[in-house]
C-alpha cells in the first residue's frame, strides 16, 4: 500500500491522452471538410447552377442599351428650300454626387456654363440625393466641348438635336414648333410628328457603376431619319406676303391679318402668311396669340366677299342672266323686323352693277326670289361648314346654318355674307370654282405630283360670267381700284365686316376683306387678305386690304414668270 501511495499512481484514473484525443482529431477533422464540401459546393451551385442569373445581374450593373437619336426630317418648300431643319447639339448633366465640392473646379465649371456660382451651388445640393441633373440642354457642340475640357467629374455630355428655323417668324404658325425633347407641339411639325421623328436607334455599351460611359460595345439598331416634307409653299413668295401684311397691319394699326395665295390650277397654297407672328428660334417673351394661325382654325364672317358665290348659285340655278336689272331704290328696305341698307340709292342695277357697287338690296332681292335655299346649298359644296383636310391640327370648319324655319331676312344676309362663317383658307378654296370653270380644287399645303382633277360645282359658262364680273368691280373708279395690279386684270371683290362681341356686333370695330384673282385671262393664283381691326383713317376692305393684294400679287405674277394680259387703260389716257 504504501509503496502505491509513494508512487503517485491512482488505481482509479485512466492515463490522459490516446482515446479522447482521436474523439477530437475526428471531430476537428469532419468540421474541416464539412467546411470544405460547403465551399467547394457553393462554388459548384455558383459556377454552375446560377451562373445565368449572376452573368445577367452583372451585366445589368455593367451593360446598358443606350438610344441613338433619330434626325428629325427636314421641312422644305415647294423648291427644296428649308424652313425646317435639325440640328446637333449636346445636352451638358451631372451626377451631383460625382461633382467635387473643390471651389476652383466650380469656379470653372460655372464661368463655363454662363452660371452664376451660387446658382450652380444650389442647384447641385438641391440634387445631391440623385444621381442625375441637367446642367444645360442644346448647346453648341463647341460650347459644349469647351465645358467637357474641364474635365470636372461627374459632368457628362450627350447628343441630341435641336430644331431650326431659317424663315423666322414669316412661316411660323404654318411650320408650328417642336419642345426640347424635338417633338412637334404645333402646327405641321405636330401634324405629322411621326412621319418627321423617325425611329431611334439602340446601342449596347459599358458603363461604371457611376454609369459613367466605359465603351461602346455594339450598334444593335441604327437610327432612322425622319421623312422629309416637301410643302406646297413658295418660301419667295411667303417672305413677300409676310413683309406686305406686317408693313400694313403697323401702317393701319391693326390687331393683325392674314394673307393666303392658291395656285388657281391646282388648290395648292403658295403663301399663307399671319400677324401678329413669332420667332420660333427665339421663344423668349412669347405671345400665345402670336402662334394662331388664323388663316386655317379662326372663322369669320365674311361680309361681302361672297357675293359673287352667292351671284353663281342664282346663276347656276337659272332665271338670272348678266343682263338682269334689278332696282335697289330707294337704298333700303325692311325685311322681317330688319332694315337692309346700301350706302346710297343706286336705282337700277345689274348683276355686274350689283357686285360693283356691293348692293345689299340687290342681293337680297335677288335670293327671295328663290323657293330652294340655293346660296347655302352652293356653299356648302364650296366646302363652307366643313373641313379643308389640309391635316392641319385644329383647323376650323366654319358654319352654314341648316336651313330649318329660316327667316326671309336670314335668307337675305346669307346672300350677302352675314349669318355664317368661314375661315381665309376655305374663302380662297372657294374662288378656284370661279377661277378654274367651275371646278373646285381642294387646298393642299403639300406640293402636289399629280394634277387634281378637282369636283364640278358650278357650270363653267356661270364661272366665267362670274369673274367677268369681278373683273369689272376691280376699275379705276370703284371701291376696289386699290387692287389693280399694273400689266394685268384683276378680279375680285372687297368686304367689310363688324366684328362682334360678347354683346353682339361692335361700335366701331371692324375687318376688311379682298378676296382676288389674276390675271383674268388665265387665272394663276387666288388669294384672300383680311385685315383685323384697321384703326387708321378708313377700315373699308378696298381701303386697308385690296393695296396688300396688289402689292402681294404683283411680285407673285412676277415671280411666278405669268405673262401680262390686257391692260386697264383709264379713260383720260
Amino acid at each position: 500500500m504504501n509503496t502505491e501511495v509513494r508512487s503517485g499512481v491512482s488505481p482509479r484514473r485512466r492515463p490522459p491522452g490516446v482515446p479522447m484525443g482521436r474523439l477530437r482529431y475526428v471531430v476537428m477533422l469532419g468540421m474541416v471538410l464539412l467546411g470544405l464540401g460547403l465551399l467547394v459546393g457553393r462554388v459548384v451551385i455558383l459556377h454552375v447552377v446560377d451562373r445565368p442569373f449572376l452573368q445577367g445581374q452583372g451585366d445589368a450593373r455593367t451593360l446598358r442599351t443606350d438610344s441613338l437619336p433619330a434626325h428629325r426630317g427636314m421641312i422644305a418648300d415647294r423648291h427644296g428650300e428649308p424652313l425646317a431643319i435639325s440640328t446637333p447639339v449636346v445636352t451638358l448633366w451631372a451626377n451631383p454626387q460625382d461633382v467635387p465640392d473643390d471651389p476652383i473646379q466650380r469656379v470653372q465649371l460655372a464661368s463655363a456654363l454662363g452660371m452664376e456660382l451660387e446658382t450652380l451651388n444650389e442647384r447641385l445640393a438641391r440634387y445631391a440625393e440623385r444621381e442625375f441633373m441637367y446642367l444645360r440642354r442644346q448647346l453648341t457642340p463647341e460650347a459644349a466641348q469647351r465645358v467637357l475640357d474641364l474635365r470636372v467629374p461627374g459632368v457628362y455630355g450627350q447628343d441630341e438635336y435641336k430644331r431650326y428655323y431659317p424663315a423666322g417668324e414669316v412661316a411660323a404658325q404654318l411650320l408650328g414648333v417642336t419642345n426640347v425633347d424635338d417633338v412637334g407641339q404645333e402646327g405641321l411639325e405636330l401634324a405629322y410628328q411621326p412621319y418627321l421623328a423617325g425611329t431611334p436607334g439602340l446601342r449596347r455599351v459599358l458603363k461604371d457603376r457611376r454609369g459613367r460611359l466605359v465603351r461602346d460595345l455594339e450598334v444593335l439598331r441604327e437610327a432612322k431619319p425622319g421623312g422629309e416634307l416637301t410643302l406646297s409653299i413658295d418660301q419667295r413668295l411667303q417672305y413677300m406676303a409676310y413683309r406686305e401684311l406686317k408693313a400694313a397691319v403697323a401702317e393701319q394699326d391693326a390687331d393683325g391679318g392674314v394673307v393666303v395665295m392658291l395656285d388657281a390650277r391646282t388648290g395648292e397654297v403658295l403663301a399663307m402668311a399671319n400677324q401678329p407672328s413669332y420667332n420660333p428660334n427665339n421663344r423668349a417673351g412669347l405671345d400665345p396669340q402670336g402662334l394662331r394661325n388664323r388663316v386655317i382654325v379662326d372663322p369669320y364672317e365674311p361680309g361681302s366677299v361672297v357675293k359673287p358665290l352667292a351671284m353663281a348659285a342664282m346663276l347656276d340655278a337659272g332665271d338670272l342672266s348678266p343682263s338682269t336689272v334689278v332696282d335697289t331704290s330707294p337704298g333700303w328696305m325692311r325685311i322681317d323686323r330688319f332694315t337692309i341698307r346700301d350706302i346710297r340709292n343706286y336705282g337700277e342695277l345689274d348683276l355686274a352693277g350689283i357686285l360693283e357697287k356691293s348692293s345689299n338690296i340687290g342681293m337680297s332681292k335677288l335670293v327671295l326670289r328663290y323657293d330652294e335655299p340655293v346660296v347655302p346649298q352652293l356653299y356648302r359644296r364650296l366646302g363652307f361648314g366643313q373641313a379643308p383636310g389640309t391635316g392641319f391640327p385644329g383647323e376650323a370648319t366654319g358654319e352654314v346654318p341648316a336651313p330649318v324655319r329660316w327667316s326671309s331676312s336670314q335668307w337675305a344676309a346669307l346672300s350677302y355674307g352675314y349669318g355664317l362663317s368661314v375661315t381665309p383658307l376655305q374663302l380662297a378654296s372657294a374662288f378656284t370654282a370661279i377661277a378654274n370653270q367651275g371646278r373646285l380644287l381642294p387646298p393642299s399645303l403639300l406640293r402636289l405630283d399629280e394634277p387634281v382633277t378637282g369636283e364640278q360645282v358650278i357650270s363653267p359658262e356661270v364661272a366665267r360670267q362670274v369673274l367677268e364680273m369681278m373683273d369689272k368691280v376691280v376699275e379705276p373708279d370703284t371701291g376696289a381700284r386699290r387692287a389693280e395690279v399694273p400689266g394685268y386684270r384683276v378680279a375680285g371683290k372687297t368686304g367689310t365686316v363688324r366684328k362682334t362681341g360678347a354683346g353682339g356686333y361692335q361700335e366701331n370695330a371692324y375687318r376688311g376683306f379682298f378676296v382676288g384673282i389674276a390675271p383674268v385671262s388665265n387665272p394663276r393664283i387666288v388669294a384672300v387678305v383680311m385685315i383685323d381691326h384697321p384703326r387708321g383713317d378708313s377700315y373699308y376692305g378696298g381701303a386697308v386690304a385690296a393695296p396688300v393684294f396688289s402689292r402681294v400679287a404683283g411680285s407673285a405674277l412676277r415671280l411666278l414668270d405669268v405673262p401680262p394680259d390686257q391692260r386697264h387703260v383709264p379713260e383720260d389716257e
